[in-house]
């Protein structure tokens, strides 16, 4: 990784922390959870060593980069934003995009908020979802798998609030150490959590029913185990994801969820041979 050079530019309000490698088309890699730059460090070597100009961001909130403290400074805007600030640091008008698991998602809402930058995507794990007009997306989670669910356990404010909560005791399970919050200190309210934890889902209403519309190749491992939750084998292989995704490329592949270190070399040779068709340049 010697030859991987590091440098934070300031965007959209934040300095960010990127890794970049070789010169020609940008190629721009936006990480999942819990991941940074680095899990894409295979195909930063090889996309570069194939003619691309590879960028890797550790995004708000991760890694080297800024992490505002205020959780109303993570919505879906500022995420996009700062991709967008990050393109005109570059110099980039269009850039190539691959996104992985939470990265997929900021990559949707990219080709969603600004198509005109995008020149074609390649997303691993986490297909387009419409958005519900029905559940948000805490009530959907916590009613289909529990409160246990990790993203559920995220709404838990102040699950852990000191180092004497980073460690259950012996024999025990950290999830049920931590299985009762601490309260709520009283300069917040229960009520102004709720706004947070929803808040990307209130905010992509004038989007209801938008289509992607930019080139796409959607990747995912067939033992991935998103893939076989939500009802997303089913949507994947159906009719609705292509409607919403009318250019796309579905492709499923023998591995798990961290497809892009799990089958390095085969998930980016589907990314070089979607970038390098001729139509998308």
């Amino acid at each position: 990784m010697s030859d991987i050079k590091h440098q934070r530019l300031q965007t959209n309000g934040i300095w960010m922390h990127i890794a970049e490698k070789g010169q020609g088309p940008l190629v721009l890699l936006i990480h999942g959870f819990p991941e940074l730059w680095s899990s894409w460090t295979y195909q930063i070597n090889h996309l570069a060593e194939h003619g691309y100009h590879v960028v890797a961001p550790d995004m708000r909130g991760y890694g080297d980069s800024d992490c505002p403290l205020d959780p109303a400074s993570y919505t879906a805007f500022h995420l996009v934003g700062d991709l967008i600030g990050l393109l005109d640091q570059l110099g980039e008008e269009k850039a190539f995009v691959v996104g992985h698991d939470w990265g997929a998602k900021i990559a949707w809402d990219l080709c969603l908020f600004r198509p005109d930058r995008v020149k074609a995507l390649v997303n691993l794990g986490v297909p387009y979802r419409p958005r519900s007009i029905e559940f948000k997306p805490t009530e959907f989670m916590s009613k289909k798998f529990g409160e246990g669910f990790y993203i559920s356990q995220f709404q838990k404010f102040l699950l852990v609030n000191g180092p004497e909560h980073l460690a259950a005791p012996p024999g025990v399970e950290i999830i049920d150490f931590l299985e009762t919050p601490s309260s709520l200190p009283p300069w917040i309210f229960e009520e102004e959590l709720q706004l947070c934890a929803n808040k990307n889902w209130e905010l992509l209403g004038p989007w209801q029913g938008a289509k992607i519309t930019v080139p796409t190749k959607f990747i995912v491992g067939d033992k991935d185990v998103g893939f076989h939750s939500f009802g997303t084998k089913d949507y994947v292989e159906g009719e609705e994801f292509k409607t919403l995704v009318p250019n796309l490329k579905v492709v499923i592949i023998d591995g798990h969820h961290y497809i892009q270190q799990e089958k390095a070399e085969q998930v980016t040779n589907e990314i070089l041979s979607f970038f390098n068709d001729e139509s998308l340049a």
